[in-house]
């Protein structure tokens, strides 16, 4: 499931894999898919074809999880953190820089560069795009409408 997130969070407790070959099985919902996208193609093959677990702190040096907090009370107070920073920015940009990312994710560098600058075009005439660099200039907190 944690494969289908964005950004992941764990506390130094969790364990991340994909056991189903120690079952007979493969993964579903896109495992095999995901987790070879996700990390070194190498550690991704390592994990699905051996069905070991790893510790959050290899997960996190191989980027399968962004941050690791101590406790499961930390959890959710650092994915609030993450939210908060993410819902402090322009919604629109947010929602550009998110399609850019994975449209571009699989293609040519140049091809990465045009979707870039379509999304890039797209918000130019924005309020947001405006009010950005205006609140800036003015030394004032930005007020971001999604608009």
């Amino acid at each position: 499931m944690s494969l289908a997130c964005d950004i992941r969070v764990a506390t130094a407790a969790s364990t991340f894999g994909l056991p189903e070959v120690s079952r007979g099985i493969i993964p579903g919902a896109g495992g095999t898919q995901r987790i070879t996208r996700a990390i070194p193609f190498g550690i991704a093959l390592e994990l699905l074809m051996t069905g070991k677990r790893i510790a959050a702190d290899e997960a996190a040096r191989w980027g399968l999880i962004n941050h690791v907090v101590p406790s499961r009370d930390e959890l959710l107070p650092k994915c609030l953190e993450i939210a908060g920073q993410i819902g402090e920015n322009g919604p629109l940009a947010v929602q550009a820089v998110k399609e850019a990312a994975y449209r571009s994710r699989y293609t040519t560098l140049a091809e990465g560069l045009r979707i870039e600058q379509f999304e890039s075009g797209l918000l130019a005439n924005t309020e947001d795009a405006k009010e950005g660099p205006r609140a800036f200039a003015e030394k004032r907190p930005v007020n971001f409408h999604g608009r």
